[in-house]
């Protein structure tokens, strides 16, 4: 095995989102059915779509040779793991808790936020400059994401079929009128795309700027 695998987790996460996949295609079965989701099933789509993303970018990504952004990585990816623990509790309380404290789930996306900043940082003073540091952060919160996304599924096929009704996809088109298990299958479905597609997005954003800062102290 290469010496950057156990670094940067490239194997793992890749084959975390295949398992993701794998699960999201079982709970979206019969998968023609699923188009009726909202937005001509694009609920459904778009998580299916995020992590075929992943799978390649995480591979292309992790792949890198350069020793440095190698360091990088792994950093983020320890921080990321951190990270992904906080915001699996939250998906976990969200759904075993009948009313959770409000502050309970900004708070624990907040400090997964300053982890990734934290490892665009650290990123940063690995390879010598910011740019480096933004991406860090971006693999950071992808290794979250992952793990969020894990948690929704897993809550959702712990749950069982979600109605027994042959009309279920049906009963969700136009606006949100559906019944309660399913409005709950697209609002999981909703939060899974958002850690998969926003959270790298602020992984990048606050790993540059912790960075930036970082190199300016340095400076």
């Amino acid at each position: 095995m290469a010496a950057s695998e156990p670094q940067t987790l490239r194997t793992p996460l890749v084959l975390l989102a295949a398992v993701n996949l794998a699960v999201l295609g079982v709970l979206l079965w019969p998968w023609q059915e699923a188009l009726n989701l909202p937005v001509g099933g694009t609920t459904a789509i778009d998580p299916a779509v995020s992590l075929l993303a992943y799978m390649g970018i995480l591979f292309w990504i992790g792949s890198s040779n350069s020793e440095s952004t190698r360091k990088a990585l792994s950093s983020g990816a320890m921080l990321g793991l951190a990270a992904g623990l906080l915001l699996a509790v939250g998906v976990i309380v969200d759904v075993r808790m009948a009313a959770p404290p409000g502050y309970l789930q900004p708070a624990l996306l907040g400090l997964a936020v300053i982890l990734w900043g934290i490892a665009g940082l650290r990123g940063s003073q690995a390879a010598g400059n910011a740019g480096i540091g933004a991406l860090a952060g971006m693999w950071s919160a992808m290794v979250s994401g992952l793990m969020a996304c894990a948690a929704i599924l897993a809550q959702l096929y712990l749950a069982g079929p979600t109605a027994n009704s042959p009309d279920l996809w049906k009963q969700y088109q136009g606006l949100a009128i559906g019944n309660a298990a399913t409005q709950g299958l697209v609002h999981s479905l909703d939060s899974a795309t958002a850690f998969l597609l926003l959270g790298p997005l602020a992984g990048a954003i606050v790993g540059f700027v912790f960075a930036f800062f970082g190199q300016s102290k340095k400076g």
